[in-house]
């Protein structure tokens, strides 16, 4: 009776302690979670958005190669229809985006979440886009802040990600313990 007695003890104070870790890791971390989750919905909902999130890819005239204008000529059109903007954006190219399916080359920039859709057989602009999936996946991995403050080595990311990720594994042991502790309990008495 008096080993029950103290079993029973020392499964409440664990209880206690894991409760403990829990509260003090939620009211931490509660704004970054907060984030990770509505980021993390947006990205999932992106391709539902109707072009608001993620914007609908234009087609192009041909999507044969044989018919497509050099890389060089697309990227002085793209420079060229970026200035025509009049935004005072800067014209560092990030990458380029082929979709040979769709005719169409896309133009992603370095410093800014804009990007041009070009007719890879003629150069024609297509569209111009605001990347806001772009964006949001940089809030939900912590990257924004590299990519605002100019940190090229992703040090703040990766402090972030291990941050968050080992504190959704501490919720997770705590959460699981929570629940199953008190069950324990009952079950010896």
């Amino acid at each position: 009776m008096v080993n029950q007695k103290g079993s029973r003890q020392k499964q409440a104070r664990i209880l206690r302690v894991f409760r403990k870790i829990h509260r003090v890791t939620g009211a931490c971390l509660f704004i970054f979670f907060s984030i990770v989750a509505i980021t993390g919905l947006l990205l999932g909902w992106k391709k539902n958005s109707k072009g608001y999130l993620l914007a609908t890819s234009q087609k192009g005239v041909s999507t044969s190669f044989n018919d497509w204008l050099a890389v060089d000529s697309l990227e002085k059109k793209a420079v060229y229809y970026l200035d025509s903007l009049q935004t005072g954006l800067t014209k560092t190219i990030d990458r380029i985006d082929f979709r040979p399916e769709k005719g169409m080359v896309k133009f992603l920039f370095t410093d800014h979440f804009t990007a041009l859709q070009l007719d890879a057989s003629n150069g024609r602009l297509l569209g111009v886009e605001i990347r806001r999936a772009d964006f949001i996946e940089k809030v939900h991995d912590g990257s924004i802040v590299d990519h605002y403050f100019h940190l090229s080595s992703g040090s703040f990311k990766l402090i972030y990600t291990t941050i968050i990720g080992l504190a959704l594994l501490v919720f997770t042991i705590t959460g699981f313990w929570l629940w199953y502790g008190p069950k324990r309990m009952r079950a010896h008495v």
